[in-house]
């Protein structure tokens, strides 16, 4: 039987993703996984794809733009806080922090984040800086 999990946004990251964002862990269950991500004002990520995960995303808080390449779909968007988004098994994507304020979000990942490994990094939209 699986325990009951309550877990507080920790204070401080618990690693740095392989696409550069700042990462603090949160539940996880045997379906998939939660985590917050932090990528500072003004920054751009490394491009990357997943192997065997896709993800849900939800912005909490500063304003940006997401690149997302799927076979011959492509799409730049622009996101802030209330907009979600789906980062199908196979995207390539990045994003970039565009305000004054770091962007935020969550993202549920499917199956749980099997660990650094799981990322490639691809050709991005942006030169990247973190």
């Amino acid at each position: 039987m699986r325990e009951l999990e309550s877990i507080r946004l920790p204070e401080k990251p618990d690693a740095t993703a392989p696409d550069g964002t700042l990462v603090r862990l949160l539940p996880t269950l045997a379906g998939g996984s939660l985590a917050h991500f932090e990528l500072p004002a003004g920054a751009v990520s490394h491009a990357v794809t997943h192997k065997s995960v896709e993800e849900i995303w939800f912005f909490l808080g500063g304003r940006g733009q997401i690149w997302r390449r799927f076979g011959a779909q492509e799409s730049l968007i622009d996101v802030e806080p209330g907009v979600s988004l789906t980062i199908p098994l196979g995207t390539a994507f990045q994003f970039r922090a565009t305000g004054e304020a770091p962007l935020t979000f969550l993202a549920i990942t499917m199956p749980p984040w099997p660990g650094a490994e799981e990322a490639e990094r691809v050709e991005g939209h942006w030169a990247a800086t973190v």
